[in-house]
């Protein structure tokens, strides 16, 4: 059931409805309802999912509780254990056993091109890397004592299943979403007048801009050898923005209807393209995964370390390596994953000038930002290339080509009108960047009119301009 399909929205209202009608504080039956409904939105997928999704949920539930109520280390240790293989276990099995083995003959294999094995080929499970991080963090939280173990499996369960996020983030920590299910939630206009703003973003983001940037993108990677630097260089610029949209549409949308519901959700992003560095990208783009790797991976590396240059670059290339194998059982998202390593590891070089330290992250704050957001944005790009190419070869080819100064031709063809929804996205974002988002709060500035009329706009730029529908790029991780 994607978001922006007619189905979502009637489900969408009629869970509402429901909802509100059970009457305000009334605690129980609403998560009652919601777990229900969520349970209902992703089964839709795949029913035979939902058995892995519970199975997670409840050994983490119980997991956590006997974290929490054993007085032996080695017991606790034993617990969390078992929560960290469970969840570690079914990623692999599902998303990364097929990749090692296949590379694994590949080793012992003459000529793997002509005997490509596929000893496991299933199905990934929508949302299995959202999930999974989400109860693994919860689990990791009360064995170092942040956080309570919830009593009330119901509430937890509708912490791990929540719908707006479920399938593809922001990606929750028990000790801000899960106390939410735990309180009166009482009806608010202004708050559901806030939800809608923000899933009509949202849409606007997805339908209109990353679907339709999406032909362009699609038509020049399929056969990057029958285009020129130019219409390369351009494809990939707009793939940046159709995966920006896209993700950043899908967390807007599920920000907005958790909103509706009377929750607030993280927010994932935060104007990317504006970033100085790459080092502040990560703190602009995918913000809850990055936190995620933060708090459980580069933190806990460098705990008992002299905190140095040496093994915080040591941790920085494990998380970054780590969060590019997140993406997918891919060589291209390793080398992602690397590439933002290297970039990130290089402008925290220290060096001094007149005896004060420095590093080229603090040299980019003394430069303009329209200079240092294009140097960031090239770096952003060229790493999309990875991101996006169907393999490492086709990667470094396209890189080539670029660099090659190889005539487009017909460039002025493809550039096409799609580009202004770009442009309109930008001015959009740029001119209230201070905002959660866009609409937010426009009632303060806009008379009512002016607010309708910025409404029906949007609105019939979805309708006026649909691109091809596309399942949202982050379901597939």
């Amino acid at each position: 059931m994607l978001f922006n399909s007619f189905d979502f929205g009637l489900f969408l209202v009629i869970v509402y409805l429901l909802y509100w009608g059970l009457g305000s504080k009334r605690r129980t039956p609403q998560n009652f309802l919601l777990l229900t409904a969520s349970y209902f939105f992703y089964g839709i997928w795949d029913w035979r999912f939902l058995g892995l999704l519970l199975a997670s949920s409840l050994i983490d539930y119980f997991a956590a509780i006997k974290i929490e109520s054993s007085s032996s280390k080695v017991a606790r240790k034993s617990y969390l254990w078992l929560s960290l293989l469970w969840n570690l276990g079914v990623l692999f099995v599902f998303k990364y056993y097929g990749f090692f083995v296949d590379n694994f003959v590949g080793l012992f294999t003459d000529n793997p091109t002509a005997n490509h094995y596929y000893f496991w080929n299933v199905i990934i499970p929508v949302g299995l890397s959202f999930y999974t991080f989400q109860t693994m963090s919860y689990s990791i939280d009360v064995y170092r004592k942040n956080i309570k173990a919830s009593k009330s499996l119901l509430e937890f369960l509708c912490f791990v299943s929540f719908f707006p996020q479920l399938v593809a983030g922001p990606i929750e920590r028990a000790r801000a979403l899960l106390p939410q299910f735990k309180k009166d939630r009482t009806f608010d206009f202004q708050n559901s007048k806030e939800g809608l703003r923000q899933i009509l973003w949202g849409l606007f983001k997805k339908i209109v801009v990353a679907d339709n940037v999406a032909v362009v993108v699609n038509a020049i990677y399929a056969s990057p050898e029958d285009y020129g630097s130019l219409s390369l260089l351009y494809a990939s610029a707009l793939f940046f923005f159709q995966i920006y949209c896209d993700f950043s549409g899908y967390s807007d949308v599920a920000i907005g209807t958790a909103k509706l519901f009377g929750f607030k959700l993280s927010k994932n992003f935060n104007i990317p393209y504006l970033s100085r560095s790459v080092s502040e990208f990560w703190q602009r783009w995918h913000i809850t995964l990055t936190k995620w790797f933060t708090d459980y991976v580069y933190g806990p590396i460098i705990k008992n370390t002299n905190r140095n240059y040496f093994w915080k670059t040591i941790a920085l290339f494990i998380s970054m390596t780590l969060i590019g194998l997140w993406h997918g059982a891919k060589w291209t998202f390793i080398a992602f994953g690397i590439f933002q390593a290297i970039t990130i590891s290089i402008e925290r070089i220290p060096f001094k000038i007149k005896g004060k330290n420095f590093n080229l992250i603090m040299f980019l704050t003394k430069i303009p930002l329209a200079l240092t957001v294009i140097y960031s944005f090239a770096l952003i790009m060229t790493s999309c290339i990875f991101f996006r190419a169907h393999d490492i070869q086709g990667a470094f080819s396209i890189i080539k080509r670029i660099g090659s100064f190889i005539p487009s031709e017909n460039f002025s063809l493809i550039i096409g009108w799609k580009i202004g929804f770009v442009i309109l996205l930008i001015l959009a974002e740029v001119f209230t960047r201070f905002k959660a988002y866009p609409l937010f709060q426009l009632e303060k500035i806009c008379s009512k009119p002016v607010r309708w009329t910025i409404y029906y706009c949007i609105i019939l730029l979805i309708i006026r301009f649909p691109g091809p529908k596309e399942q949202f790029i982050y379901f597939q991780f």
